[in-house]
């Protein structure tokens, strides 16, 4: 039984009642909301020691990295790297996106040191790359697309990104269409590709019925691919985009009813003032199901830092009610991304999210910020690098410059903190006792 159809069922649930302690939520909260599909658990129930991750509505925004060979860089140490990297600073899950090498291999190698984090596939790149060697050109029956997706089912795969929302109609409307970029998603182009060259319709939609039967076997995440997103902001929110994501949010509302978990993804780029309205019209045509979104990037032309440009996308998207983030990397648009690279776009996106979630979830989120701004008053220095996003780094640079006064060189003697050191006396409550409070849950100043 599914988490869904468990859910449904009414009785206790051991999973979610451990999900829900560790997101601060009332139980039945969050099984009301897994039994509408407003919330996923994902994991694929053959896979024994990932550490689930609850993503959706009224929950902490959650952060995934993409790992990956590509067709022209193959070194697997280097993407076995990426995911201890990304795995020590806090990412939620991981996607394996290889192109290049044994990609089996290759994904089994990622999944076993990714061992306790919901991991993620996008099976079309297999299919598309073994189904050309092996069938030639795009001659792979439509079959083919789904005996790749059990295959990584059979692995433990927890999500997979199913391009299902781009028809056949769609892919040919794309490539006549007025965009600058007419599509910038590789497993859609490839889909894309096939239905022009084969004439047939989309095989995920074709074999809908059939995806839903070996999902819910699984109790894994279908992510339904954005596969028209748009890839400038000049054609964000364009007849495509909306197309498909009518698409997705009917397939989406479909494996719901059918007890199957699902999740939509989008948008790509866009200006900041159309990410609100994005992320409200997705809930409202899907029902509420969690929204994944990469970015989105709000400029087109930060290349070298697509990681800030999507971090200001993504805490907009957050605080709108966007549930999961895609990080980008400096790399975005240049290369296939080092493992500083990732660090970087990690930690912007976990900033990003945060930074969302303190609109999204108020005080449930702004306790650590809180506590933090008590450090900083007193002048705890050891408490604010090591809860740093990177206590490394922030300790190279508090020590960058030594100094023994106890505030940092930026201000040095001038510090305000210093300068009022002998009024606190007069406070009507010291930095010290508002820890105290704090610590014991009172509430501060709201």
């Amino acid at each position: 039984m599914g988490v869904i159809s468990e859910a449904r069922s009414g009785g206790h649930v051991d999973e979610l009642a451990y999900l829900a302690k560790s997101e601060g939520v009332d139980y039945e909260v969050l099984r009301r909301r897994v039994s509408l599909g407003r919330v996923i658990v994902v994991r694929n129930a053959r896979r024994a020691k990932v550490r689930p991750a609850a993503v959706g509505e009224g929950l902490r925004t959650k952060v995934n990295v993409n790992v990956g060979t590509s067709g022209t860089v193959v070194n697997v140490e280097l993407e076995l790297e990426k995911v201890r990297t990304a795995v020590r600073f806090g990412t939620d899950t991981l996607m394996d996106l290889s192109t290049g090498g044994d990609l089996d291999e290759v994904r089994r190698r990622l999944m076993k040191v990714a061992e306790t984090v919901p991991f993620g596939t996008v099976p079309t790149y297999q299919a598309w790359i073994e189904g050309v060697r092996r069938y030639g050109g795009t001659g792979m029956p439509s079959e083919w697309f789904l005996d790749v997706v059990e295959r990584h089912l059979r692995d433990g795969v927890d999500f997979m990104t199913i391009h299902a929302g781009i028809t056949r109609e769609l892919a040919e409307k794309a490539v006549r269409s007025r965009r600058i970029a007419p599509l910038v998603s590789r497993g859609g182009t490839m889909l894309a590709t096939w239905m022009l060259e084969s004439g047939e319709e989309n095989p995920y939609l074709k074999h809908w019925d059939y995806l839903l039967e070996l999902f819910g076997e699984y109790d894994a995440v279908i992510s339904l691919g954005d596969a028209l997103r748009p890839g400038a902001t000049a054609d964000a929110h364009d007849e495509l985009q909306i197309g498909e994501l009518l698409n997705n949010s009917r397939l989406a509302r479909d494996a719901v009813s059918r007890g199957v978990q699902v999740m939509i993804e989008g948008p790509g780029h866009m200006t900041l003032d159309r990410v609100v309205a994005d992320v409200r019209l997705m809930k409202s045509l899907s029902g509420g199901v969690p929204y994944y979104v990469l970015g989105p990037l709000v400029t087109d032309v930060a290349v070298g830092y697509d990681h800030i440009a999507s971090a200001i996308g993504a805490a907009v998207a957050a605080a709108a009610g966007a549930d999961l983030i895609c990080y980008l990397t400096p790399s975005e648009h240049l290369g296939l991304p080092g493992v500083e690279e990732v660090k970087e776009g990690l930690i912007a996106a976990r900033i990003a999210a945060h930074a969302g979630d303190l609109v999204k979830l108020g005080k449930r989120a702004a306790r650590e910020d809180v506590e933090m701004s008590i450090r900083r008053a007193l002048l705890d220095w050891d408490y604010q690098v090591s809860r740093s996003p990177d206590p490394e780094r922030s300790a190279r640079l508090r020590t960058r410059f030594p100094q023994d006064l106890g505030s940092c060189t930026m201000c040095g003697q001038y510090c305000v903190f210093l300068l009022l050191s002998k009024y606190a006396g007069k406070r009507e409550l010291s930095a010290e006792e508002l820890l105290e409070r704090y610590g014991e849950g009172s509430p501060l100043v709201w």
